[in-house]
């Protein structure tokens, strides 16, 4: 069995071709800048007018590409699924200037806009005489999740709630089939895969999923998972392999005294929703408390933080590479979801 994983963030896309024959650590593996990334030096190079099409994307880089464009006195038009990589309400997206339509006004440049490009992977690797074959595709992407009646950071976190109503696998947090339609983003890359019928899952999930992987940690009991990343950390109890508890705030707000205390209110199940979501995080929730921990794994660009804690820090590194941890979590969720064994 092949697996293509692509976790997909703001500054990197981690890549692994996986292929059950051989040891994971054998995997072909890459590490490559993020579409956001590459598409916004693309419209920074840009000196004219753009139509956008394609895909609802994560924002960040090309979100603050397009603003600046249109700071330079250019036009932008959008299609409405490509608009929707700045805000899910579109009327949002015109207020900054920008117009949305199916059509190209005067054909102008035409940029499209995607978070997968598996063409220019199979070009890529076709010069090292390497077929990129597979039989599941399995990617992950940050989605808030979109709602009229409240707003992204509610709305993301009310859906985890809803999902977490007992100790539950991470692999559980995975879309093998059907995806919620209040997931844009994710949708949005189901369709323009769907001949690949792509496994969707979340990035933070994605990454816990795959640092419960690591040799080192994988027969512990009780243990606190984080993925520390440049916007958002995520952190969650784990009792055999199953989350009790988890909260989600924002990386900026945080430093080493207030996450190891956040983290201990965790485990004795004493931090409450309110705390985070009042200290402008996403919030929290506790089935039930562990009480105890062997271990705090960490993985995510930020993991440092950590470090400066009393806490019993471990670096998380499944298939031997911290880069490949949200892969991992992708893969091992394609199995899981089959009821198959590597």
């Amino acid at each position: 069995m092949k697996i293509l994983a692509i976790d997909v963030g703001v500054g990197t896309q981690d890549i692994m071709l996986y292929n059950s024959k051989h040891n994971i650590e054998n995997s072909i593996k890459m590490v490559l800048p993020s579409p956001t990334k590459i598409l916004a030096n693309k419209i920074r190079k840009t000196k004219q007018n753009l139509f956008l099409t394609g895909n609802t994307m994560g924002g960040g880089p090309i979100t603050f590409a397009i603003k600046e464009h249109l700071q330079k006195g250019y036009k932008i038009t959008m299609t409405p699924e490509a608009a929707r990589t700045i805000k899910d309400n579109l009327q949002k997206v015109k207020n900054i200037g920008i117009k949305i339509s199916k059509e190209n006004p005067q054909n102008w440049k035409t940029i499209k806009l995607a978070d997968i490009n598996i063409k220019a992977l199979k070009a890529a690797l076709s010069n090292l005489n390497i077929k990129l074959k597979f039989d599941h595709l399995a990617i992950a992407v940050q989605d808030h999740g979109h709602s009229e009646k409240m707003g992204d950071r509610d709305f993301r976190f009310h859906k985890i709630k809803e999902k977490l109503k007992k100790p539950t696998p991470p692999e559980e947090f995975a879309y093998p089939n059907k995806i919620p339609k209040y997931f844009t983003r994710m949708n949005s890359i189901k369709k323009s895969l769907k001949k690949y019928n792509p496994l969707l899952m979340d990035s933070k999930f994605a990454a816990i999923t795959g640092a419960l992987q690591d040799q080192k940690i994988i027969e512990h009991e009780k243990l606190v998972v984080l993925d520390v990343g440049n916007g958002h950390t995520l952190a969650a109890t784990i009792k055999n392999g199953k989350i009790m508890g988890l909260m989600e705030h924002h990386t900026k707000m945080l430093n080493p005294y207030k996450i190891e205390k956040i983290i201990k209110k965790l485990v004795n199940g004493t931090l409450t929703h309110s705390q985070i979501h009042g200290d402008g995080g996403h919030g929290a929730h506790i089935v039930n408390a562990i009480e105890t921990f062997e271990k705090v794994v960490v993985t995510g660009p930020q993991r440092g933080l950590l470090d400066k804690t009393n806490l019993p820090v471990y670096h998380a590194t499944p298939a031997g590479d911290v880069m490949m941890t949200g892969p991992v979590g992708l893969i091992n969720s394609v199995i899981y979801h089959r009821g198959e064994h590597p």
